[in-house]
């Protein structure tokens, strides 16, 4: 799938639709001497929705750049789930109406690789297949995310800190450099209970960055999707710790899954959305000889579909052809998909995207839009 054209999309419906959350305008902030630049800082007036981050500028960059796509470099769809997903968990305990966002700006990349090596298992290098296989490197990156409040004399100060532990569902090793691969499956049971412990030694750790010490933070635990897969990842657990507290105490289950349209793991947990997607491929086959196939993916939470996104490929001879999938495509929505989730059609061919459909979750129409 393509996540990032995705997103785009969705970005452009949003400002299409969605109207100005404050006024014209833009509230300049002094930031206080905690802050690196000690520079004066402009918060855009606008936000995309009400359930979106506002932004400081000048826009700072993390510390720690470049150092997701280092650790999650074989999965990109994993990169943009944990940076995505972490800010939409990052909104139950740091209100977007009240807070700002910021990339992370106390654990650099030195910090963060160190800290992967040591809380990582040890092993020598070239050591034999069963001692990689009993030792794991369960963790794969902890991804950093600042949230800013404005103070009544318009300084600002950091509020909350999210910390995202990516741990692997696979583990993929050498025992000799330039040998053959081999894979390790771990279970979301060991993950998870590494990924806790692994969580509680980073708080600790981080109560002696300074300007960490009474800070909020939010843990959320991310479990990657197997190399090469075509659906990313999802939380599992998260947690909240309250100021300057030391230790975790509680785990929060997350319900989250991606599923892939079609695969047997979709007709097996959610038998009735697969058959709509299936029968909306049918359907599209049935009038259109260029077509040959879709790509879907639903995020699911608590079992529900929140969101349904499929790509739709096909080759075509012409500008009213185009039209008249798009048409055709508009009435399938309608007719077929319930409106109890947002749903959202891309249209390509081998060169580009042509067109989209989108229908928020509730709405009756969706919205056509078709590229020249």
């Amino acid at each position: 799938m393509k996540k990032r054209i995705g997103l785009l999309l969705i970005i452009l419906l949003m400002l299409a639709s969605c109207a100005p959350s404050f006024d014209e305008g833009e509230d300049e902030l002094v930031q206080n001497e905690e802050e690196p630049t000690g520079q004066p800082s402009i918060v855009p007036t606008y936000k995309l929705s009400e359930e979106d981050y506002r932004v400081i500028l000048p826009y700072r960059t993390s510390k720690a750049r470049g150092a997701t796509t280092n650790q999650l470099g074989d999965n990109r769809l994993d990169i943009d789930e944990l940076e995505q997903g972490l800010m939409r968990h990052s909104k139950e305990f740091f209100d977007p109406k009240k807070l700002y966002f910021e990339e992370g700006q106390y654990l650099d990349q030195t910090t963060i690789f160190s800290w992967i090596d040591e809380l990582n298992p040890q092993v020598e290098k070239e050591a034999d297949e069963d001692v990689y296989r009993k030792n794991p490197r369960y963790l794969s990156h902890i991804l950093e995310q600042n949230y800013i409040k404005r103070n009544e004399d318009n300084s600002v100060e950091l509020a909350g800190v999210s910390i995202g532990l990516a741990l692997k569902s696979q583990y993929r090793f050498q025992t000799e450099v330039g040998g053959a691969y081999y894979y390790e499956p771990i279970s979301e049971k060991e993950m998870l209970e590494k990924g806790q412990e692994m969580a509680q030694t980073i708080l600790e750790r981080i109560r002696k960055i300074e300007g960490l010490e009474k800070v909020p933070i939010m843990f959320a635990i991310y479990r990657e999707e197997k190399r090469g897969s075509a659906v990313p990842g999802n939380f599992v657990a998260r947690t909240y710790v309250k100021d300057s507290d030391m230790s975790i105490d509680d785990w929060d289950t997350i319900e989250e899954d991606y599923i892939l349209f079609p695969s047997n793991e979709a007709e097996k947990k959610y038998f009735d959305d697969a058959q709509i997607v299936n029968t909306f491929g049918v359907e599209i086959a049935e009038f259109f000889p260029n077509y040959v196939g879709y790509i879907g993916e639903g995020f699911y939470v608590n079992e529900e579909l929140q969101k349904l996104t499929i790509e739709v490929p096909i080759e075509f001879n012409g500008k009213a052809e185009i039209i008249g999938f798009a048409q055709y495509t508009y009435g399938l929505v309608k007719d077929k998909f319930p409106n109890n989730y947002d749903i959202e059609i891309n249209i390509t061919s081998s060169h580009q995207l042509e067109g989209y459909i989108y229908r928020k979750a509730g709405e009756e129409n969706p919205i056509v839009h078709l590229f020249d």
